[in-house]
């Protein structure tokens, strides 16, 4: 029985709760709903909310409480109403962040050319890793700020829009966010799956892929903590109605060969051209093709892949990315000489560090490695990130990679070309930069797949399994049945 009075206010109802999870006990659906509107109406204080942050941070929440604050946090604000007819094909993607990954950017275009709809809604970078929201911003005149009414009429325009969260939505879980990074709680397993999921569930969509990265430059480093994420958001996230999948992707090294805004922006570029990285590429369509297999589009996350594949060989998902930049802002013919330009004309486009400076490696051999996050705190200091909310940041500082992992390189050849603006490289970060190549006298040798494992609602799958014509037929009986 509820023993804890009216309303979790600033007095005793509340420190009860406080108190009852900290103890180790179960919070009823009602307790719950009674905090999630009290951090919605502001009527806690920041100490007593950053305690019961701390007691789910040490004490954790079983599935049904992670589902219930889930489930509240998405009904704290508005929430997006879309036509009935568009229901099936209300897709979208989730990445829990990283250095190079700019994977959204060509993923929802060629998404909406398969004829789904795709209400991305975006960050900006925290910490090392880039945000998809910044690197646009790199476009000029690109608005990230769309209110609910504008985004139906985009996607009815175009199928697919990426944009910031608006200040109705969740509105629970931008309290909570912040206070997370205050109180050492961002790790916590039930706190993170409601905060993306919430999210998702007030998108309304009906099918959500996740990119939950492992790797000494992701949030989890071992491939064990981030399969116990990505379970806990397969399973809520089928829990509240979405057909939800998760792939296990690396992050030691970067995605592509390109870090950093603009610089991202050219390669996503280069991938919806259908040209680019080879684990861009693959990334993109194996994302894509299990949403396509997710929403009944494909038989197969082979099928699917195949089907984004083409997308992006034939410019019908470039054609859509260019609509999608008109629609949020871009000059027709600024979006037209980014999408059909040279190199070069995408660069007076969207600009140019002052300076670039090449790294030669300092002894032969096969690259074993590209180390992520060395790269990326370099390009932090020099201006790519944020130290504080708000912080600007500066677009053209950034990395190219010459050498690609398994690849051969001699003594004093260029490994990487580094874009730097007004503050200057010093000798301290070439130190850095050059310990993250990482040689050994092996021969050349073909590097490995990006996604490690496959996270459905009946437990995993290699990705052979879902690509491979052995799992086409039985596929769709390994789904959810949202």
């Amino acid at each position: 029985m509820d023993q804890t009075g009216p309303g979790p206010g600033p007095g005793s109802s509340f420190l009860a709760l406080i108190r009852k999870k900290r103890d180790g006990e179960k919070l009823l659906d009602e307790e719950i709903r009674r905090f999630v509107r009290a951090v919605t109406r502001g009527g806690l204080q920041e100490g007593q909310l950053g305690a019961m942050l701390m007691a789910i941070r040490l004490r954790g929440m079983d599935a049904d409480e992670t589902l219930t604050l889930t489930r509240e946090m998405a009904v704290s604000g508005r929430v997006l109403e879309w036509p009935d007819s568009w229901q099936r094909l209300l897709v979208d993607k989730h990445s829990t962040g990283g250095v190079g990954d700019k994977v959204s950017l060509p993923l929802a275009p060629a998404l909406a050319a398969c004829g789904c709809k795709v209400p991305m809604i975006s960050g900006r970078g925290l910490g090392h890793t880039g945000g998809t929201l910044d690197k646009l911003e790199a476009v000029p005149g690109f608005n990230v700020s769309q209110s609910p009414e504008q985004m139906r009429c985009i996607l009815e325009q175009v199928g697919c829009c990426i944009v910031g969260q608006s200040e109705d939505l969740v509105p629970a879980d931008k309290v909570l966010y912040g206070l997370r990074d205050l109180t050492a709680t961002v790790d916590s397993l039930p706190l993170i799956t409601a905060s993306i999921l919430s999210k998702k569930a007030a998108e309304k969509v009906s099918a959500l892929v996740l990119d939950v990265k492992f790797g000494s430059a992701a949030l989890y480093t071992s491939l064990d903590s981030a399969r116990t994420l990505a379970q806990s958001l397969v399973s809520v996230g089928n829990r509240l109605g979405i057909c939800t999948v998760a792939m296990l992707s690396r992050m030691d090294g970067p995605l592509g060969q390109r870090v950093g805004h603009s610089l991202e922006v050219l390669e996503a570029l280069q991938c919806l051209e259908g040209r680019g990285p080879a684990d861009l590429h693959h990334l993109v369509t194996t994302l894509g093709g299990s949403v396509l297999w997710q929403c009944g589009e494909a038989g197969s996350v082979g099928q699917g892949a195949a089907r984004i594949a083409a997308t992006l060989a034939d410019g019908s998902a470039l054609g859509k990315f260019q609509a999608m930049l008109q629609a949020q802002g871009v000059e027709a013919g600024v979006a037209q000489a980014l999408c059909t330009g040279t190199e070069e004309q995408r660069y007076q486009v969207l600009g140019r560090a002052r300076a670039q400076e090449e790294l030669p490696a300092a002894q032969d051999g096969a690259v074993q490695r590209v180390e992520a996050l060395p790269i990326a705190q370099v390009l932090h200091e020099l201006g790519a990130g944020r130290t504080q909310k708000g912080q600007a940041i500066n677009h053209h500082v950034g990395a190219e990679l010459l050498v690609t992992v398994g690849q051969r390189v001699g003594k004093g050849s260029p490994w990487i070309r580094i874009h730097y603006d007004t503050l200057e490289l010093s000798n301290n970060h070439r130190r850095t930069l050059q310990g993250a190549l990482v040689l050994a006298g092996s021969e050349p040798f073909a590097p490995s797949c990006k996604v490690a494992e496959i996270i459905l609602p009946q437990g995993s799958r290699s990705l052979e399994e879902l690509t491979g014509e052995q799992g086409s037929g039985s596929s769709q009986a390994l789904l959810c049945s949202a």
